[in-house]
């Protein structure tokens, strides 16, 4: 398998691979670190009825870790921006269906990452009633929407002062987790964090349900390990890095996650915290009066905003690569002429997630997941054999332990995450990628592209 060389066009991001282990780390860490674990453990303890939820965030964690084994060998193979396409397109074949399979995850891409990007500020503003109780419901959109028009401004410059402000900002947001969990860890209660309802573990269709919900939910919150992905052409040593910094992000926030809820559920009775908007203010308020849910609250939205601001980092290289490449609207292809970096596809991303930001949190979050993992996750894993397949790999290239088996049970997990979603979230998912195959075939059949290649005798 031979790792992508940088194509030498005139349309390249800016040569410079700026980004290291500590910027890649923050990129991932501020991904997955945002508003999601600071709002839904009410969903997750609701889910589940009781803190057996527990449960749902430990398989989520086990499944983001043979995953993030997934994405450590294909980044450290393919260390291109826009990362995913790249991957789908040489595992399934240039020339054949890793056209159509390319095509499809940049076709995701255009709902995913708005999604996702509007999912934190969604978030972020609901979490602002804290601190302004007033607010209404239209108030909350227009603040969301406002965040995501911001950090596209943010990002309209060179990459270089991007990553010096996502490392400050990490910063801020670990500490603030280790202050919650330490906060909880002095005030802990085992009878109220082990205080689960009869029958709470009897393996009924209430229970698999439930933990699939669950599971859902703890996969949005550890999602953002796979972002340094998106940015490859800017990481240093990519095949080195790139892995250590999904599976060391990985490692990290699964422990965070797993102060963080014991902490709560310690502290809090899971009665009381599964109807919360604000549980961490609420639970930070018990502790400390009315300044510790406020501090708080300030420093939950200081995370949620840098979440939000490296998803659409990532996210904004998607549309570009591919217009590079001839596969998307040529406009996209367009760079900063000091900057050098994308800005079409950085505007477009910014602005449809702020029209994202007119619906609700629990749909976003649900569809986010579900399409990501009707097409694209699975398709990954299929990808990883298939690379395996087609030569050994290079001098310094990432290679997965225990192979097959993290593909094997990612492809389990994902599965059973779909097979738990609403029928309409699978739906809405299952519609979305029939209408990609048929954009892609009508789109291929006016080029005369694969599947509908001309002889090269009527070739024009």
């Amino acid at each position: 398998m031979t790792p992508a060389t940088e194509p030498p066009t005139p349309t390249a991001l800016k040569p410079v691979r700026g980004i290291g282990l500590g910027g890649g780390l923050a990129a991932n860490i501020l991904n997955m670190v945002g508003i999601g674990p600071f709002i839904t453990i009410p969903l997750a303890i609701s889910a589940m009825g009781g803190p057996q939820a527990m449960l749902g965030w430990l398989v989520g964690a086990v499944l983001c870790a043979y995953d993030g084994l997934v994405w450590a060998e294909l980044g450290s193979a393919f260390p291109r921006s826009g990362g995913p396409y790249h991957y789908l397109l040489h595992a399934f074949g240039p020339a054949r269906l890793g056209r159509l399979f390319s095509f499809l995850y940049l076709w995701q891409s255009l709902l995913i990452g708005p999604l996702s990007i509007a999912s934190g500020t969604v978030g972020l503003a609901q979490y602002a009633s804290f601190l302004a109780p007033d607010m209404k419901p239209w108030h909350m959109m227009v603040v969301a929407a406002a965040v995501c028009l911001l950090n596209t401004a943010l990002l309209y410059r060179d990459i270089r002062s991007i990553q010096r402000l996502s490392i400050g900002i990490t910063v801020v947001v670990v500490a603030a987790c280790v202050w919650i969990v330490l906060s909880g860890a002095l005030h802990f209660d085992a009878k109220l964090a082990f205080d689960f309802p009869e029958g709470a573990f009897k393996p009924t269709g209430a229970f698999w349900m439930g933990m699939g919900s669950a599971t859902l939910i703890a996969v949005y919150d550890y999602g953002g390990y796979n972002n340094v992905c998106m940015i490859g052409e800017e990481i240093k040593n990519p095949s080195r890095t790139i892995p250590r910094a999904v599976l060391l992000s990985i490692a990290i926030v699964a422990l965070l996650y797993l102060g963080l809820n014991l902490s709560i559920l310690g502290t809090l009775p899971w009665q009381t915290a599964q109807k919360s908007d604000a549980v961490v203010a609420e639970f930070m308020q018990v502790i400390y009066g009315r300044w510790g849910g406020v501090v708080v609250s300030i420093l939950i939205l200081i995370a949620s905003w840098g979440s939000a601001l490296v998803v659409l980092l990532g996210f904004s290289r998607v549309p570009y690569t591919a217009a590079v490449d001839g596969r998307f609207f040529k406009p996209f292809a367009t760079l900063h002429p000091k900057g050098r970096f994308p800005t079409v596809s950085l505007l477009f991303m910014g602005g449809a997630s702020a029209v994202a930001c007119f619906f609700s949190l629990a749909d976003l979050i649900a569809v986010l997941i579900v399409i990501q993992t009707l097409f694209q996750f699975t398709a990954q894993c299929v990808a990883v054999v298939m690379l395996r397949r087609q030569g050994p790999a290079q001098p310094g290239q990432f290679r997965m332990p225990l192979y097959p088996l993290p593909v094997i049970v990612t492809i389990a997990g994902w599965m059973y995450i779909v097979a738990t979603s609403q029928p309409r979230h699978i739906a809405i998912g299952v519609a979305m990628l029939a209408l990609g195959v048929a954009v892609y075939l009508a789109q291929s059949r006016r080029e005369g592209a694969w599947p509908f290649r001309l002889p090269a005798w009527r070739a024009p």
